[in-house]
């Protein structure tokens, strides 16, 4: 079994219909599971009495008004029914069940992490369809787009793992990347599982911006480019043949592509102050 947490957007118009498609997959391939849902959005209370998840109302919030990824985090470890914890974000429907895929991973302590498949689906799932799973695995094989090793949707971890993490908000770079680093500085293998696992990501509008003040802010609180790491980063590839070490390419690559990354972060963060000037 295993504990789902998420943090969403308020249950309403299309957002609503996706994060409902997101909680119903990850029940459906995980039955009996436990899914905890954060913050009191709109449609939240009445989802969760459709839905059947746990509903934690309250959750400390930035000066922004946006949840602290940090919080859930922390609450989860202390309230979780499960062993195996699953933060997944709100928009991300799951067509593999994750503990299974994890089977070949003979590590006491892991962090599982897989890049999503972007795909504009715009509806209700009909789960009631036996075969709902080959057929969204069919549109998203044709009509998805395997993103890139920064997009950071779900974390797989045994319950002791989960960290006391700086505040960062939801939804906003640095606090995933950061959480790669500091599992991999505590010597705990990363295993990237998107060989095994599709995620589909429900293509939809963004209402943030990488270079507004908060997402600069939360780039900050990651502690610089040092601190920041991607799935290309991960120490393992789990494969169907089990787990094997990626490529060192792989890695020249990501150092490569950070380096890139933090400049243009700094770019934007003194264009960004001096906007304010």
């Amino acid at each position: 079994m295993v504990t789902f947490f998420t943090i969403p957007k308020p249950f309403e118009g299309i957002i609503g219909t996706t994060q409902k498609n997101s909680i119903k997959s990850w029940l459906a391939v995980h039955p009996g599971s436990e899914v905890i849902v954060f913050g009191n959005e709109k449609g939240a209370s009445e989802a969760a009495n459709e839905l059947g998840f746990r509903h934690v109302k309250e959750i400390r919030r930035n000066k922004f008004g946006t949840p602290l990824i940090s919080e859930a985090f922390q609450v989860t470890r202390n309230i979780a029914k499960y062993d195996n914890l699953v933060f997944m974000n709100a928009d991300i429907v799951l067509l593999n069940n994750l503990l299974e895929a994890a089977k070949p991973i003979k590590y006491p302590l892991y962090l599982m992490v897989g890049r999503r498949t972007d795909l504009d689906l715009g509806g209700a799932i009909d789960f009631t369809n036996p075969d709902w799973i080959d057929m969204l695995a069919a549109h998203a094989d044709k009509d998805g787009r395997l993103h890139g090793f920064s997009g950071i949707d779900y974390f797989l971890f045994p319950k002791s793992l989960a960290p006391e993490m700086p505040p960062f908000p939801v939804g906003r770079p640095g606090w995933d990347s950061w959480f790669i680093y500091y599992i991999r500085s505590r010597k705990i293998p990363v295993i990237d599982a998107t060989e095994v696992i599709t995620a589909v990501h429900q293509n939809h509008p963004y209402t943030w911006s990488p270079t507004d003040p908060e997402s600069l802010k939360s780039a900050e609180i990651a502690g610089g480019l040092a601190n920041m790491l991607t799935i290309r980063d991960a120490d393992f590839v789990l494969t169907p043949r089990g787990l094997e070490r990626p490529p060192f390419t792989r890695h020249l690559l990501s150092s490569l592509s950070q380096l890139y990354t933090w400049r243009l972060i700094l770019a934007l963060k003194r264009k960004v102050q001096r906007s304010f000037a």
